[in-house]
Formats: structure tokens, C-alpha cells, sequence
């Protein structure tokens, strides 16, 4: 949530693509907060690349990783 906060005070308004890394044998994917955040800044199609210390594990687009999900258009 930091990358995403700063983002927004350095006035961004838009995620490009989401990498997550860390350790262990399951994968380390977004937490509920996080990827509820990443929904309001990003389109289904951005990337969310999943890593470790040897590299990336697995990638998923936006819509993969939470399917069904509440964001801007819902608002409309």
C-alpha cells in the first residue's frame, strides 16, 4: 500500500503493472487491501507479476487475480 500511496501524493493516478515479491514456497500475492487499491488505479488488463529471490513465479493480469471486483465503474 506505501508504493500505491506514494504514487498518489507524487500525483499519480494510474498503475502500469504491479510487482510483488517475496520468500517462501507460496506464492506472495497482494493482501485484500492491497489488491482492492490496486482495482481503484488499474485496468483488468495490468499485469501483477509474482517473484522470489530467483525471480519471477508466476504473472496474472488484474482481472485474474480478482475476479468480479467493485472498482471505478461501478460508480458510474
Amino acid at each position: 500500500m506505501g508504493a500505491i500511496s506514494a504514487m498518489i501524493m507524487a500525483g499519480g493516478r494510474k498503475i502500469d503493472a504491479i510487482a510483488v515479491a517475496g520468500n517462501g514456497d507460496i506464492l506472495c500475492t497482494p493482501c485484500g487491501g492491497c489488491r482492492q487499491r490496486i482495482r481503484e488505479f488499474a485496468e483488468a488488463s495490468t499485469p501483477i507479476v509474482i517473484a522470489d529471490t530467483t525471480g519471477e513465479r508466476k504473472r496474472f493480469t488484474l482481472a485474474e487475480l480478482l475476479p468480479h471486483s467493485f472498482g471505478p465503474d461501478n460508480l458510474r
